[in-house]
């Protein structure tokens, strides 16, 4: 049986060994179920950009659980309320959104440890992360097993970067680079040449303050630009990208193959008859 009380991914991370992720937003367990089995080291389940709620959530851990890939999860919100929902159903680690101080990402550490080190409410009785009171010391060893990981996306955040990096129960900061471009004036453009150069100081500045960086990078080329940065985990792709490019792959080599050309055969058909 899997220790519950172990956290691989965390402990990948202090030994610096590279975490690949993908990003699962499609809401549901049978799709977490396929994605599990395809040999990432981590899937990342979304509750703010993807229609999941604390049910859905609970599902697809579930659904995954077999599987040798640790389940991140983020929340819409860096709430201790939703937090302690969230590590009451299983997730030893989160990526929290939004994060532009030192300050919140102290309370965020909080959110995540019981009393009297944090706020986590006691409630391992009715806790499936604690089979329901079953796991012998879940109370006295959990804190060591959860993970924290801060997602900056936000010019203050940014500005704020060194400072957040130093808290104390930060495990790894994660850049967005999709919103952090947006809030320096390029929107969708995440490669113009400033957001290169600032998502690279940053992470290089993560790495030598001795945390984990990590980042989403769809591109492979941006993807080993990160890594050589010494990103320690990086989502290659989401769930919801790949369906899409395949589907649409798939429908055109068909339309191709199979439709256009019985429209140009019988297209010549017609002029020799």
């Amino acid at each position: 049986m899997t220790d519950i009380l172990h956290n691989p991914f965390k402990a990948a991370l202090r030994e610096g060994k590279r975490q690949i992720g993908l990003w699962q937003a499609l809401a549901h367990p049978y799709a977490a179920e396929i994605c599990a089995g395809a040999g990432f080291d981590w899937l990342l389940f979304d509750g703010e950009h993807a229609p999941n709620t604390i049910p859905s959530l609970l599902a697809q851990l579930q659904a995954i659980a077999p599987y040798p890939v640790h389940p991140v999860a983020r929340p819409p919100v860096g709430d201790a309320t939703l937090i302690k929902q969230y590590l009451d159903i299983g997730f030893q680690t989160l990526l929290v959104p939004f994060v532009e101080t030192a300050e919140q990402a102290q309370d965020l550490v909080r959110a995540m440890r019981y009393p009297p080190g944090g706020v986590r409410g006691i409630g391992a009785g009715l806790a499936r992360a604690a089979r329901w009171g079953r796991v012998p010391g879940y109370l006295d060893r959990a804190d060591d097993t959860m993970c924290l990981l801060v997602q900056i996306e936000s010019v203050a955040g940014l500005n704020n970067l060194d400072a957040i990096v130093a808290v104390d129960g930060v495990d790894g900061v994660f850049i967005g680079p999709a919103d952090l471009s947006a809030a320096f004036g390029h929107r969708g453009a995440p490669d113009h040449p400033e957001m290169v150069a600032r998502i690279d100081d940053a992470i290089t500045r993560i790495v030598a303050a001795g945390t984990a960086a990590g980042t989403l990078a769809l591109d492979p080329a941006v993807a080993r630009r990160c890594a050589d940065k010494g990103c320690g985990f990086i989502a290659v792709g989401t769930d919801i990208a790949l369906l899409a490019r395949a589907g649409s792959d798939l429908a055109h080599s068909a339309r191709t193959s199979l439709v256009d050309n019985d429209g140009a055969a019988t297209e010549m058909e017609k002029g020799t008859g």
